[in-house]
C-alpha cells in the first residue's frame, strides 16, 4: 500500500531540495501517493494567510510532510513561523524534535583536527512547549512604557515523555544521555526538568546520565563533541545547540531533523533546518543533503527501514565522493547532486 505523504516546498531554496529528496525517494522504490500544498510565504502574499485555516486537520490526513524551508524577507520571520511551522507542530502535537549531529565521512568541519569518528550526536528536541509556547503579550505599544511579557511554559508531562525518550534513546546507542538545562538562573522550569531526569534515571541503570549549564554545553559540543551521545534540550536550548551542531557536521546544508510523536504514530513532519537561504534561491545551487537526510528519517517513520537504510547509505557515498554543492567545496548544482544519490543507490545491493 502507498504511504500518503504531502510536500510543502516553501519559500526561498525550499522547492528545490524538496525536488531533489522526492527525486531520491522515487529511486529507492517506496510507494508514495503525493499532494502538494502551496503553504508558505507565497500564498501569504496572495490570500494574507500561510496556510488555511483548517491546516491541522488537513495535516492529519497524511502519513507524513516533507517541508522545504518556510520564511521570506518580505515577511516578518515570526509571521511566517506562528503561521506555519509552530501551530502544526502544536496542534499535531509533534512533542519531538529529532536532529542527527553527525559528521559524515568527506564532509568539511569548522573543527580542527576531528573526524567523522568525533561527532556522532543525536539532539532531542522539546517541540511543543517551552520557550515557544506563544503565551504573551505586549501592552502600551509605542510608548516609553511599553511592555513586552513571554512566558515559558514546562509541564511535568511533557518533559517526562522527552527525557524518558532521551533515556530510550541513549540505551540503543553509546549509554550517555546529556541534559541540556540553566537551573541555576531559571530556578523554576529548569528546576522541573532537572527533578523530573534525575528521578528516572534509575529506571535505566545502562545509560549514564548527566545534567550540564546549556552554556557550558554549548562549549564542551566545540571541544569535546566525541563525549556526547544523546542530547536532550529545552525548545529554544535545542534550537541553538543544533544550529552549532549544524556547523560542525558540515553547514546547515546537512542539517536534517523530524517532527514527531515517538511510539504514538501519526502525521510526522520531516525537513531540513537551513531556512530558505533567499540569497541563494534560484540559482539551483542549495545543497540538498539535509532534505536527503530529512526523507531517510521520513522513511523510518513510515516503517521502511530498508529502503531508509539504503537511501542513507547512497547519501553518505555521494558526500564522501561528489558531487558536492558550493558549500562543501565543489561546483555542482542541487539536481546534480540528487542525481548523485540516486546513481549510488543504483549501485547498492
Amino acid at each position: 500500500m502507498a504511504h500518503e505523504v504531502a510536500a510543502i516546498p516553501g519559500d526561498g531554496v525550499g522547492p528545490e531540495v524538496i525536488a531533489a529528496a522526492r527525486e531520491a525517494l522515487a529511486a529507492t522504490g517506496v510507494a508514495i501517493n503525493w499532494t502538494e500544498l502551496d503553504w508558505g510565504c507565497g500564498r501569504f502574499a496572495r490570500a494574507g494567510q500561510m496556510a488555511p485555516d483548517d491546516m491541522v486537520e488537513v495535516a492529519r490526513g497524511f502519513d507524513a510532510i516533507l517541508l522545504g524551508a518556510v520564511g521570506d524577507p518580505t515577511v516578518p520571520d515570526h509571521v511566517s513561523l506562528w503561521g506555519l511551522l509552530l501551530p502544526l507542530r502544536q496542534g499535531l502535537d509533534l512533542w519531538a524534535n529529532l536532529r542527527p549531529v553527525r559528521l559524515l565521512p568527506g564532509a568539511p568541519t569548522v573543527l580542527a583536527g576531528r573526524g567523522a569518528d568525533d561527532v556522532d550526536i543525536l539532539f532531542l528536541r522539546e517541540n511543543t512547549e517551552g520557550e515557544y509556547s506563544g503565551i504573551g503579550g505586549r501592552a502600551h505599544r509605542g510608548l516609553a512604557s511599553e511592555v513586552a511579557v513571554e512566558a515559558s511554559v514546562f509541564t511535568r508531562g511533557a518533559v517526562e515523555r522527552l527525557i524518558r525518550h532521551g533515556f530510550e534513546l541513549a540505551a540503543g546507542r553509546r549509554g550517555v544521555l546529556t541534559s541540556a538545562t540553566k537551573s541555576n538562573a531559571s530556578r523554576f522550569g529548569y528546576v522541573l526538568w532537572d527533578e523530573v531526569a534525575a528521578a528516572l534515571a534509575p529506571e535505566y541503570e545502562g545509560v549514564r546520565y548527566e545534567r550540564v549549564h546549556v552554556d557550558a554545553l554549548a562549549a564542551r559540543l566545540v571541544a569535546a563533541p566525541d563525549s556526547l551521545d544523546v542530547v536532550v534540550a529545552s525548545n529554544l536550548f535545542g534550537d541553538i545547540l543544533t544550529d552549532l551542531g549544524a556547523a560542525i557536521q558540515g553547514g546547515m546544508g546537512m542539517a536534517a531533523s523530524a517532527n514527531v510523536r515517538p511510539g504514538e504514530g501519526g502525521c510526522a513532519i520531516f525537513e531540513p533546518v537551513h531556512g530558505s537561504a533567499p540569497d541563494i534561491a534560484g540559482q539551483g545551487i542549495a545543497n540538498p543533503t539535509g532534505a536527503i537526510w530529512s526523507a531517510v528519517l521520513m522513511l523510518e517513520h513510515l516503517g521502511e527501514a530498508p529502503a531508509a537504510d539504503r537511501l542513507m547509505s547512497a547519501l553518505a557515498k555521494t558526500v564522501l565522493e561528489g558531487p558536492r554543492t558550493p558549500d562543501q567545496g565543489g561546483t555542482a548544482t542541487t539536481d546534480e547532486v540528487a542525481a548523485g544519490v540516486v546513481g549510488a543507490l543504483g549501485e547498492l545491493p
